[in-house]
């Protein structure tokens, strides 16, 4: 069995990568992330690549080497090209709109709901039913995305609410069918 992963991470140009231990930090034309891993792996940057190798061969290790690997690559991509996460809103009278950096969203309650735009997120409106959540960290950006959609679910019966672009609701059918 083999202690190095089967496939390295590839730095693209014009990303460095600096690696302090166990810590890993990735600067790109989009910005800056560092994350701290395991103590379990070791990872070295050989020319144009990261790799990921077991100190040992326990369960953990092998379960965190695939993982460890995967958030690197998510942060050489994220700073090279950035994530995004598209989210519609669907119903009569929800809309979205940008105020200053924060999103302004109407969606059927008797108020309006403000989310506040968090660092290194920027929100795009293209139109009042479209919402993009764009971002440098593959996580955080869909974790914003997620907790927008939670502002408003879709719901079963008519599949009114915010849902993800591309997004299968089931549907139910209401009392009137049977």
């Amino acid at each position: 069995m083999s202690r190095i992963g089967k496939k390295p991470v590839v730095i693209p140009a014009g990303v460095t990568v600096a690696i302090d231990n166990t810590t890993v930090t990735v600067k790109g034309p989009k910005g800056e992330l560092t994350r701290t891993f395991s103590e379990l792996l070791t990872i070295k940057e050989e020319g144009s690549e990261i790799n990921v190798v077991r100190n040992d061969e326990s369960t953990e290790s092998n379960a965190q080497q695939g993982l460890v690997r995967t958030l690197i690559n998510n942060m050489v991509v994220g700073v090279s090209e950035g994530f995004e996460k598209k989210l519609e809103l669907t119903g009569v009278g929800y809309r979205a709109a940008l105020k200053g950096k924060d999103l302004d969203l109407s969606l059927g309650y008797s108020h309006p709901v403000i989310y506040p735009a968090p660092e290194n997120i920027e929100f795009l409106v293209p139109d009042n039913t479209h919402i993009t959540v764009k971002g440098i960290s593959k996580e955080q950006v869909g974790q914003v995305a997620a907790e927008i959609r939670m502002k408003r679910p879709p719901e079963p019966y008519k599949g009114k609410g915010i849902h993800y672009e591309g997004e299968h609701i089931r549907r139910k059918l209401g009392k009137a069918a049977k």
